[in-house]
């Protein structure tokens, strides 16, 4: 009997998983044994772009973080949303229009948010020791893990948050002249 080529080894491999003979575990071990690498998983923190390592960070909900009011004050008086905050206070239409389309922006996104430690702080109503789980889960399941959403806001919660976001955020960080 002659020895299989790697091409042949690759064959029988996906022959075997295709038809549920083999399981995961040895999934794992035959890709090392072949040379296989899975992708390394990256994480970037959505409000501050910087890297997250691998095992760190919080896992937030979206409606977690439409709740937070520190949030939004940051939201809409970044450099780039300024004007439009500026443009709300001075009863100028246009400003409350853009602000009510960054609401929701951020507020229809599916996807949990990773949160870096320097961020975490936004968020005045989020159970640290939870979401630094959820993280955890997150890593460990290849970034497929997804918090539940026992957390999600009534009708009622997510319209004060919706108010507060376009009405009120950042009041107190601007000077009207």
């Amino acid at each position: 009997m002659q020895p299989l080529a790697a091409r042949e080894v690759s064959n029988v491999y996906k022959l075997l998983l295709n038809t549920n003979l083999i399981n995961k575990e040895s999934m794992a071990f035959f890709d090392k044994l072949l040379g296989k690498k899975k992708p390394e998983l990256k994480a970037r923190c959505p409000i501050t772009r910087e890297p997250i390592e691998s095992g760190f960070g919080y896992l937030l909900t979206t409606s977690q973080v439409i709740a937070s009011r520190k949030y939004w004050d940051m939201i809409m008086t970044e450099p780039e949303t300024l004007s439009y905050t500026v443009s709300h206070f001075k009863n100028v239409a246009s400003g409350t229009q853009m602000r009510t389309m960054i609401f929701d922006k951020y507020s229809s996104i599916e996807k949990p948010w990773m949160i870096s430690d320097s961020c975490i702080n936004l968020f005045e109503n989020v159970d640290r020791k939870q979401a630094r789980e959820n993280a955890k889960k997150w890593w460990d399941n290849g970034g497929q893990y997804t918090p539940d959403q026992n957390g999600l806001l009534d009708a009622q919660a997510f319209q004060g948050c919706k108010d507060y976001a376009i009405l009120e955020a950042g009041r107190s960080r601007i000077v009207l002249q």
